[in-house]
């Protein structure tokens, strides 16, 4: 379905006046139409009591001129019915609001090479932007495992969890996708101007806020819908108990989507929010991005085994090798009848078993009696 170049530019227009996920916007824009919603905005004065704001952008606003303006600086804007749109956004509609923010976006601006209909795999990597070292790391390495398995891996571009996110995946040389609550032709925080950058010249960059737009608070809040709704789960590394990260898993939860947290010290307020989390049986709990790819992906996809330590040269031994093994003395040797004492076996057998473990290494023959070798003592 190819899009009219009318409707283009009249949700290029709610994007300028809206502020992102307005819900009552965006509801009358899917009751109406987004020609039909502006149409009403500027004939009926009981609405534009209720949208002043949206109602004064409108008479100066420039929709034509900030596209094409946008074009020329390698700033798309897509919209529902482009081939490029992701169309898991559109579950939103069903998702109601959250904060008061919600709805399916009027569209999106977009920085990269990369589409947005590529994301359906994606998986979104967020957290606290004071994180710890620790969640650095384990965000990081989380991000590496997942995008070298072919996810693109979502996140904000914000201080902390996010940027070790982006980091970690474009170490990979995995693609990774980062989604601002301010204008993509800007660099916020200006801080990670550099990686910002290179995420629109070899990744992506989105926002639903349009070029030049400032980083409000209500915009982050918005901003998290995207996050969450773009991406097939979400995994929380590190949020207290008052974190945004928590919003972006609450939408994620609203949206059916995997939601996962990584456990923490437990005396790490870092940590606090996804512990909760975990508790209530909002998360899974995951350690590490092989238990995302588990989590994320189809039936026998990836498949996770439990963690076992390291094998030891007796764990392949026979039940009454071992007791034999238990009953070789560390350093003092001993005759085979006191081993067999020891062990509560006959003699003779207990002579058969020495004899093999003798020759696995794990005991020895001195002229006083047996003794555990150091293979014997791991």
């Amino acid at each position: 379905m190819s899009v009219s170049e009318e409707e283009r530019v009249a949700r290029a227009t709610i994007s300028l006046v809206a502020e992102p996920g307005d819900l009552r916007v965006l509801g009358l824009t899917r009751q109406f139409g987004p020609a039909g919603f502006l149409e009403v905005l500027r004939d009926h004065a009981d609405l534009r009591d209720t949208f002043t704001a949206a109602a004064g952008r409108l008479a100066t606003v420039q929709p034509e001129r900030v596209l094409a303006s946008a074009a020329s600086r390698g700033i798309r804007f897509v919209v529902p019915g482009d081939a490029e749109w992701p169309r898991q956004l559109d579950d939103l509609d069903a998702a109601g609001a959250l904060q008061e923010r919600g709805g399916v976006p009027a569209g999106l601006w977009v920085r990269g090479p990369q589409r947005l209909d590529e994301l359906a795999d994606a998986v979104a990597v967020v957290g606290s932007r004071s994180s710890t070292t620790y969640g650095d790391e384990v965000a990081g390495d989380l991000a590496a495992v997942v995008g070298a398995a072919g996810r693109p891996v979502v996140s904000g571009g914000a201080f902390g969890v996010d940027y070790a996110a982006h980091r970690g995946a474009v170490a990979a040389g995995a693609s990774t996708v980062a989604v601002l609550a301010c204008g993509v032709d800007r660099a916020y925080p200006a801080a990670h101007r550099a990686m910002l950058e290179h995420l629109a010249e070899h990744h992506l960059v989105v926002s639903e806020a349009p070029p030049g737009a400032s980083p409000f608070r209500i915009r982050f809040l918005a901003r998290n819908r995207l996050i969450a709704a773009l991406s097939r789960g979400t995994v929380v590394v590190e949020a207290a108990l008052r974190s945004g990260a928590l919003n972006t898993a609450n939408w994620a939860e609203r949206l059916n989507r995997v939601v996962m947290g990584t456990p923490g010290p437990l005396t790490s307020v870092a940590s606090e929010g996804v512990h909760q989390l975990i508790r209530r049986g909002g998360a899974a709990l995951v350690t590490g991005g092989a238990d995302v790819l588990e989590l994320v992906g189809s039936a026998g996809e990836q498949l996770v085994t439990d963690a076992r330590a390291p094998e030891q040269p007796r764990d392949r031994l026979s039940v009454r090798a071992r007791q034999v093994v238990d009953a070789v003395p560390v350093a003092a040797p001993a005759p085979s009848e006191s081993v067999a004492l020891v062990a509560g076996l006959g003699v003779v057998e207990v002579d058969r078993i020495l004899s093999g473990l003798e020759a696995d290494g794990l005991v020895e023959l001195l002229p006083t009696g047996w003794r555990l070798t150091e293979r014997g003592r791991r």
